[in-house]
């Protein structure tokens, strides 16, 4: 591996460990009850050391060079630790949409401190660090209720909650899960979604249907589940164990109905059952839905699970 010192006049870069405590002490309130203060900074931690391996391993910056083919050279791919303004420093990265090369953006990946709307101006300069890739946006990520910036253009939130605290909430009688035994049921699976998208032009941008790869890999480790109503098939339901903003959490893949099953008052109890199919009560049911996606948002908050924040798009310059 071979790494590279930080540019003259940047600050020195901190720890994980240290990138670690910047994001816990940006979480929501709410989130810091779920799980040891230890064991979230342990997975916070490991998360970082990819960070910082982004921000100094020249090897892998040219890796990604060669792979992007975006056009400048491997150095310009590197992550960046920055002094915003007296008081805030930040990790900023190069990012593209779908890795598709058209579609750069700076993403704020760490702060030393939670972000405020005053910030943006400055966190928006500072993003000239990436301008060799003509960035339009800058990804922001903030513990801030989706009201409190409405004038800028909302990506994904989280929605998350102790599975244990949302199993008893009521379902409806006849809808139920079973364990998905193959992927047979995809092609109606992407049938279901066309049918959203037609309805709703917007919907592509907001989701997709899982990938065939990611559909078997929940399948394989026995919490991707069927949607059935009143006898027939409806949907899929599925997770995987993963950590999310630190959590020890089951990150929701797929919750899918099906047309037969739409506009039922059905998205709710999704979680629900979910919930009470998933083995360990202590883990978080967690998943992000995009900040326009009322339906999907609406139909979290009626499970049970809490917005703990999310990530607002700012456009550059």
């Amino acid at each position: 591996m071979t790494t590279t010192d930080p540019l003259p006049g940047t600050p020195e870069l901190p720890t994980a460990a240290e990138l670690a405590a910047f994001t816990l002490a940006a979480q929501h309130p709410v989130t810091h009850g779920w799980l040891d203060r230890a064991a979230r900074l342990r997975n916070l931690t490991e998360e970082h050391e990819f960070d910082l391996q982004l921000a100094t391993d020249l090897d892998l910056a040219a890796q990604r060079a060669q792979f992007l083919n975006a056009g400048p050279a491997a150095p310009a791919y590197l992550n960046r630790w920055v002094t915003v303004s007296a008081d805030l420093h930040a990790m900023l990265s190069i990012r593209f949409e779908g890795l598709d090369v058209t579609k750069p953006f700076v993403d704020v990946s760490v702060t030393s401190r939670p972000v405020t709307r005053a910030d943006l101006p400055a966190l928006m300069d500072a993003a000239r660090v990436y301008a060799a890739f003509r960035p339009p946006r800058l990804r922001v990520w903030s513990a801030a209720p989706l009201t409190d910036w409405a004038d800028l253009d909302p990506d994904r939130r989280v929605l998350a909650a102790p599975v244990g605290d949302l199993r008893g909430r009521p379902v409806p009688d006849g809808l139920t899960l079973t364990p998905t035994p193959d992927a047979s049921r995809s092609a109606d699976a992407q049938a279901a979604y066309d049918a959203v998208d037609a309805d709703h032009p917007h919907h592509p941008h907001e989701a997709r249907l899982l990938s065939a790869e990611d559909l078997q890999e929940c399948i394989d480790a026995g919490t991707m589940f069927d949607v059935h109503w009143r006898g027939g098939w409806a949907g899929y339901a599925g997770t995987l164990a993963s950590p999310q903003l630190g959590l020890d959490a089951q990150v929701v893949q797929e919750l899918l109905l099906a047309p037969r099953a739409r506009a039922q008052g059905l998205g709710a109890a999704l979680s629900t059952l979910l919930a009470r199919h998933l083995p360990d009560p202590a883990q978080v049911l967690s998943g992000t839905i995009h900040g326009r996606n009322r339906g999907a948002l609406s139909a979290a908050h009626r499970a049970g699970r809490h917005d703990v924040g999310g990530w607002w798009w700012a456009p550059l310059p």
